[in-house]
């Protein structure tokens, strides 16, 4: 077993570290809201530590689960962060999704210092972090994403590495893409079966045994027939990964039209008041002008 620390206890890091802790890894967490780590030790043991560097102290792997660039460039390279505390030959797993430009950044310093890095955002929502079933994307030298591979399945239904640093963030930039597009489609889907009259479930049943069925289909739909927007991703942090997204399009010569367009209708749903919503919520900007 490995001697792991943990930082960012939000929605997805909080169960990832139980799992880890559940496997018999000696954990220690840090939040920058302390009472959520305090409740996390009650809950799963180990220990916790008032910084990311007091964290990462003697750790084999430091793994990460923050916000944005600048939450992982100060949970990492900061005066406290997790660099200033690991030692020679350590691997930091970082879980965030975040922009290629910051996983190069912090990929160089660790490099320089003798730690590995591994960018591996992850994809499964809530739900798939505490069932210990998340989809996750890695880039990285092969040697670090091998040691790493065995202590990150605490948690992953699949866990693949896709080339070289910043190669994982690439991917999970597909992930969203490839999401905003279902939901928007969804979304019309049930508001054209509401405004013919159709019963949205008895739809669904039918098609999402064919062609249109979908992973967001079976998990989504009862929800936004219900106009209950509570259960996942929000749209806030949807509109910082399809930033990030439109941004690296830019940079690398691809063409997003739909996923540009996807990310304004969500900016809609911002404007009625639903950054915290669920990404499902795009079928309510339809109907509410609809």
């Amino acid at each position: 077993m490995a001697k792991i620390a943990f930082l960012g206890l939000g929605v997805m890091g909080y169960p990832m570290a139980g799992h880890l802790a559940a496997k018999g890894h000696d954990v220690t967490v840090y939040n920058r809201t302390t009472a959520k780590a305090e409740a996390w030790m009650a809950q799963h043991g180990g220990s916790l530590a008032t910084t990311p560097a007091e964290a990462a102290q003697g750790a084999d792997f430091v793994m990460t689960c923050v916000g944005n660039d600048d939450d992982l460039r100060a949970v990492c390279a900061g005066p406290e962060g997790a660099f200033a505390g690991m030692k020679p030959g350590a691997i930091l797993v970082d879980h965030t999704t975040v922009s290629a430009k910051v996983t190069a950044e912090l990929y160089a310093i660790a490099k320089e210092a003798g730690f590995g890095f591994v960018d591996a955002p992850i994809s499964g929502g809530q739900a798939g972090a505490e069932n210990g079933v998340l989809s996750v994307m890695c880039g990285g030298d092969q040697a670090h994403y091998d040691a790493a591979e065995p202590v990150i399945a605490a948690y992953a239904k699949i866990c693949r590495r896709l080339g070289e640093s910043g190669a994982g963030q690439m991917c999970k930039m597909c992930n969203q893409i490839a999401i905003a597009g279902l939901v928007q489609g969804l979304s019309e889907s049930l508001h054209f079966a509401q405004k013919a009259g159709l019963d949205g479930a008895a739809v669904v049943e039918v098609i999402s045994q064919g062609a249109a069925g979908s992973w967001q289909m079976v998990n989504r739909y009862q929800t936004m027939l219900a106009d209950e927007f509570e259960h996942g991703f929000a749209v806030n942090w949807m509109r910082k990964d399809l930033g990030i997204c439109l941004d690296t399009s830019d940079e690398i010569g691809a063409s997003l039209p739909v996923t540009a367009l996807v990310d304004q209708f969500y900016k809609d749903v911002q404007k009625l008041g639903g950054g915290r919503w669920d990404t499902s919520s795009l079928i309510k900007r339809l109907n509410d002008v609809g």
